[in-house]
């Protein structure tokens, strides 16, 4: 008979860590005990300034008191209840002080757990509106090289980052691809909108006279790309891409998981360009980090042409998820909602981002520094004279800054920054100081 065991706290087998390098982690692991405002704590005492807010989400800083007393507060009061047919007063009182934030016109929305079911999520929805028009041709989704949407099938058959697919073979057939916005040789070292690129969006036109706008259902794509490198899209860019949708009859979906909430200095993207999508996908945010939560932003008209179509008593749209609307991400996302208007969070970022913006290309002229992207509080700092030399040189930078107290994140070879919204002028100047120093040491 078989010894049932139960492994100690050290043993690391039995997690398989996400986008992760398993083995390298497991033999050197390093872990994260607590975290508090601005800073994380290692095992180890170790402080780290968190210049990533987590994962492009802990926008008010790492265990804000108002939001961490209202989860507690719900865990007590209603710890789950289904979404299916049923409903509880909060999700409810969410979703409305949500959408009052939303574009205008853009009054309801629908709840998932992260981004990567918010991208599955809209573009379901952009289906299901062609469907209830009967217009149920239209199936091929646009998205754009480089383009970061998760990892549901949905969403990474709409992105373009290659070694994110190649282990999955050939996901969903009818996706396919605007070509990136990235010109180093003409926009290297923008700071802000790069003057160069517009004119990229015109391929949706050659699209169209391929596979005829009547097949294609929506463009997705982000408004600033964040997990490919804080690619900002280019003067007039996102104009012209909603203008072409909208004499095509096509979607267009912003992905804003990671522009939303602030990271702009907007509470969206689509207002900081004041391009307003059909669909809009948020996550991260939305509650701080501290709950998962995800959900699209839709559109009445959208949201009327699906519901319209149906009988009676039947379910307008067949989606949706154990733990849309859970009682504990509504109540995180009413709190830091809350936080957010109180504090004057999204203010705030903007009035910080010409400091930001002026540290991050202080960098300019460093050792490996290639180019220098930024927009709000984001920044994007690519290493080396090609991609395999700057993805060493990023790995030990990020070594660099780990061991001095400050936590950055290399994506292949660019170092990529997105702090906690209530970040300082000083704590600005440190991430951007160490960087510097980790460059001139290697």
């Amino acid at each position: 008979m078989d010894t049932l065991t139960t492994p100690g706290p050290n043993n690391l087998d039995a997690y398989w860590m996400p986008f992760t390098a398993n083995r390298d982690f497991k033999a050197n692991a390093e872990f994260i005990s607590r975290a508090e405002g601005l800073y994380y704590f290692t095992s180890g005492g170790h402080r780290l300034l968190d210049a990533i807010a987590g994962l492009w989400c802990v926008n008010v800083g790492h265990g804000h008191p108002r939001i961490v007393e209202a989860i507690q507060k719900q865990a007590a009061r209603l710890d789950f209840a289904s979404s299916f047919g049923l409903g509880h007063p909060l999700v409810f009182e969410y979703a409305n002080r949500l959408t009052s934030i939303a574009p205008e016109g853009m009054n309801r929305v629908f709840f998932t757990n992260s981004g990567s079911e918010a991208a599955d999520t809209a573009l379901k929805i952009a289906l299901a509106y062609h469907h209830a028009r009967g217009e149920g041709q239209r199936q091929r989704i646009v998205g754009r090289q480089r383009g970061y949407h998760g990892v549901g099938f949905g969403g990474l058959s709409a992105a373009g980052m290659g070694p994110h697919k190649k282990q999955f073979g050939m996901l969903l057939p009818g996706t396919v691809h605007l070509p990136h916005t990235h010109d180093p040789a003409k926009n290297a070292f923008s700071r802000g909108q790069p003057p160069h690129g517009a004119g990229l969006a015109d391929a949706l036109e050659q699209m169209i006279a391929t596979y005829d706008a009547s097949t294609i259902a929506a463009v997705i794509v982000e408004p600033v790309a964040g997990s490919t490198g804080i690619l900002v899209p280019p003067v007039g860019y996102l104009e012209r891409l909603r203008e072409l949708c909208t004499r095509h009859g096509i979607l267009l979906i912003f992905d804003e998981v990671v522009t939303g909430f602030g990271r702009l200095g907007h509470a969206f993207a689509a207002d900081r360009f004041s391009v307003k999508p059909d669909l809009l996908m948020v996550a991260k945010g939305m509650t701080n980090g501290a709950v998962p939560m995800g959900g699209v932003i839709a559109s009445d008209r959208i949201y009327d042409a699906i519901t319209s179509k149906a009988a009676p008593g039947t379910v307008e749209l067949s989606h949706g998820y154990t733990y849309s609307g859970h009682p504990l991400a509504a109540a995180a996302g009413l709190a830091a909602l809350d936080v957010y208007v109180s504090e004057g969070i999204f203010d705030r970022a903007a009035g910080l981002e010409p400091h930001w913006e002026q540290c991050a290309h202080s960098l300019k002229g460093l050792p490996g520094v290639a180019d220098i992207r930024n927009l709000g509080l984001l920044a994007g700092i690519e290493l080396g004279e090609n991609a395999a030399v700057g993805k060493t040189l990023a790995k030990k930078v990020y070594e660099f800054c780990f061991e001095r107290g400050v936590l950055i994140r290399p994506v292949a070879n660019t170092i990529v920054l997105s702090p906690p919204l209530t970040i300082g002028k000083d704590e600005v100047e440190t991430i951007y100081a160490t960087i510097a120093a980790a460059l001139r040491a290697n």
